[in-house]
């Protein structure tokens, strides 16, 4: 009878043991999946601003051939622009920091653009030119790709950051190395237009 007994307490155990790994590898499991989506949409949202980055040489190109164009706003986009190429971003480390100096580079680049295009409205030979509206029009497309990217980016890392901060899988997600990721968020003063003095 004893040797029943400890057959089945044993066999309990395992079962309990073998549920638990199950759980464990299907949490695990969960979290690293969580956690290439977020790297994913972060591809995506990089991706965008490469496509950004790509057109605007050729638009400054546009830009220069009107006469008398103001050289300080084509000046400020190329360092904007050369500023924003600088600051790479590890996947493996979507930092709330490294997330934050990303968006700031690009977002001074947003600004010199919106600077660039404002005053090319001065210049109705430019504006004019079928080139130039392409190039807008391809710059206006991006704007609306990259705002459709960091949401989605966003969306993935609430997704991530709920499941690895709720209780007890914050303490799984602490034990092998997941932590908290960054989101995009609006820059100080973005709720106030941009000012341009002429």
């Amino acid at each position: 009878m004893k040797l029943k007994t400890g057959w089945i307490v044993l066999i309990i155990i395992l079962l309990i043991i073998l549920i638990g790994g199950c759980s464990l590898k299907n949490t695990y499991n969960k979290i690293v999946a969580l956690d290439q989506d977020v790297k994913a949409k972060w591809g995506q949202v990089e991706n965008q601003y490469q496509r950004r980055m790509d057109l605007i040489p050729n638009l400054v190109n546009t830009v220069k051939g009107a006469a008398n164009f103001e050289q300080q706003t084509l000046t400020q986009v190329i360092q904007a622009r050369a500023s924003a190429s600088q600051i790479k971003v590890d996947v493996n480390d979507l930092s709330p920091e490294k997330i934050r100096q990303f968006e700031q580079a690009q977002g001074q680049l947003t600004q010199a653009l919106g600077r660039l295009m404002v005053v090319a409205e001065r210049y109705p030979q430019l504006t004019a030119t079928q080139n130039f509206r392409d190039l807008q029009a391809q710059l206006e497309g991006t704007e609306n790709r990259i705002a459709v990217a960091r949401m989605d980016f966003n969306n993935a890392v609430q997704q991530y950051n709920t499941l690895i901060k709720s209780f007890p899988m914050n303490l799984f997600a602490a034990s092998f190395g997941f932590k908290e990721k960054g989101y995009f968020q609006a820059q100080q003063g973005a709720e106030k237009a941009p000012q341009v003095q002429f």
